[in-house]
């Protein structure tokens, strides 16, 4: 088993993760759609938004328009593109997993490639306690450096890797 941090993953996950592909654009959408519905509209509660400008049509146009999304991105894929994780330098900038997958090691996999590339922090939304304690167990550390999401009263904190 490799370690990250004390937290194991199970052999052949990380054999599981690829570079991502101009032909993943749409499972990515999909599975980033689906992730913001479940975990940020809770929160947000914008249904214009949620349900009407965020589509999986409009953001796979969106991953081809920009082809630095998917340049930057690794997929989790055993068969089935499952997760997916965007690096930018050192900075984690998306990690998704699709919500039926979850628990799996899927995202502790996906996090240990972007580790492995030098990634040492992110931001998460402040109310979002399942993904800090998710980092927290994967060696990430708040920070106190916090920044509002726009036009909201929320806030983004960063974590970090190490001390």
């Amino acid at each position: 088993m490799s370690r990250i941090n004390g937290a194991a993953a199970k052999e052949g996950e990380n054999m599981n993760v690829r570079k991502a592909a101009a032909g993943d654009a749409s499972r990515l959408a999909e599975i980033e759609v689906f992730s913001y519905r479940l975990n940020f509209y809770p929160i947000f509660k914008t249904d214009a938004y949620f349900f009407s400008e965020l589509s999986v049509p409009v953001l796979t146009e969106e991953y081809l328009r920009e082809p630095e999304r998917i340049e930057n991105s690794f997929v989790y894929d055993d068969g089935v593109v499952k997760g997916f994780i965007r690096i930018n330098g050192k900075e984690i900038e998306k990690l998704f997993v699709e919500p039926a997958f979850t628990g799996r090691g899927i995202g502790s996999a996906l996090l240990s490639r972007a580790v492995g590339l030098g990634a040492d922090n992110l931001l998460v939304l402040e109310k979002n306690l399942n993904a800090i304690r998710f980092y927290e167990r994967l060696g990430f550390r708040l920070t106190d450096e916090k920044q509002r999401v726009d036009d909201t009263c929320e806030f983004l904190i960063r974590m970090k890797r190490g001390n």
